[in-house]
């Protein structure tokens, strides 16, 4: 049956891809999803208020992507943290699903921040310090660490040797090897200029510094630059034994199947509504099909450069409409009333491309609560 989209009529489709049951773990590439939280509907928040999160759905969202093979990548971005998720409830996610992960047997790594210092000025060694109680909190869960980019250092470094710095200080600290997380501005403006210059050239010499002089405490690097040549070149310069996770959501299916100097693992927070599909896909490259690989993926990529077009920073909205349009939450609330951040005709097209792709388990179920979404943000035409 036609529903009417702000694009024009559009016939849903009938039936949900079909994907292979999941089988055996990923093998060629070590993939995580980083994966969005499940507000509490009911509770009685205000935007300012700290985040009401509905555990149980937030933590059966996590075990359906480990169900699938995928790792998760926990209170990062896209869990909204700092944008909705503050410290504390960040604090709480960590610990609740680095225990789950342990329960069910699956690979977690967590976010380690600053974000506990109070608005305003920090001084560098008030950072590391707030690194330092993250770093603890993460280690003690039992979750590997990922060292996420700072606002606080962004705004206290004065320069490059202020990260060298920093960085060096921090990787001296953890008692396993971490993943170094460079966000570009186009994620979160606060961080221009990070690794002391707004050059990219001098960036990245900066970056590839820290890991050259700790090469045994760095597990691997995520880049979320969208500029698929410079990872290209970022990964051919990391020493041995240092991965590279892709954080770049426009050209992810090419940077996972690489080339014949190497390829990217993967960290992506479009393979929170693509986890079955991605998962199906890294196993088609395990047999050393890269071209079943990228038709698979490819088309994808529409959807999640749609998702996380500017302001790039609000892809949180559509990731979560899509989790329930999937059936993965009963409701579309956001932490932080962050659902309000995209418009009808955004969120419609959003559905219309995933729908297309076959990413909803029960299209009718889909279709249903895209009609309850038009009626109510749209009205009858």
């Amino acid at each position: 049956m036609t529903i009417h989209l702000p694009q024009g009529p559009y016939e849903p489709r009938a039936t949900p891809l079909d994907l292979a049951p999941a089988g055996s773990p990923l093998a060629s590439r070590t993939v995580f999803s980083a994966a969005h939280v499940v507000a509490d509907p009911y509770a009685d928040v205000s935007p300012d208020s700290p985040a009401a999160v509905d555990w149980d759905a937030t933590l059966a969202f996590r075990r359906h992507l480990w169900s699938h093979g995928l790792g998760v990548a926990e209170a990062m971005d896209t869990a909204q943290r700092g944008m909705g998720l503050d410290w504390a409830g960040a604090e709480e996610l960590i610990r609740r699903s680095a225990a789950e992960a342990k329960a069910v047997g699956g690979r977690i790594a967590c976010g380690v921040g600053t974000d506990q210092l109070p608005p305003g000025p920090a001084t560098l060694a008030e950072v590391r310090s707030a690194y330092e109680e993250q770093l603890a909190v993460v280690e003690e869960s039992g979750a590997q660490a990922i060292l996420m980019a700072s606002r606080a250092l962004a705004a206290a470094a004065k320069g490059p040797q202020d990260y060298l710095d920093t960085y060096a200080h921090l990787l001296r600290q953890a008692t396993e090897p971490v993943v170094l997380h460079w966000l570009g501005p186009m994620f979160d403006p606060a961080l221009d200029g990070y690794w002391g210059s707004t050059d990219l050239d001098l960036a990245t010499d900066t970056f590839l510094q820290v890991i050259a002089e700790h090469p045994d405490k760095v597990d691997g690097i995520k880049m979320s630059l969208l500029d698929a040549d410079r990872e290209i070149d970022v990964r051919r310069r990391l020493p041995g034994g240092v991965r590279c996770y892709t954080g770049d959501d426009f050209n992810y299916p090419e940077l996972i199947a690489g080339d014949d100097r190497g390829f990217s693992h993967a960290l992506l927070g479009i393979f929170d509504p693509l986890g079955p599909l991605a998962a199906h896909a890294v196993r088609v490259l395990d047999t050393g099909d890269t071209k079943g690989f990228r038709e698979l993926l490819d088309p994808t990529v529409e959807l999640s450069r749609h998702l996380f077009q500017a302001p790039t920073r609000f892809y949180k909205t559509g990731v979560v409409f899509l989790a329930w349009l999937a059936g993965h939450q009963d409701h579309f609330t956001m932490v932080g009333g962050l659902q309000s951040a995209r418009s009808l005709p955004h969120l419609a097209k959003a559905y219309q491309l995933a729908d297309r792709l076959g990413l909803f388990p029960d299209p009718d179920l889909a279709e249903s609560r895209m009609r309850a979404f038009l009626t109510v943000n749209g009205g009858t035409r």
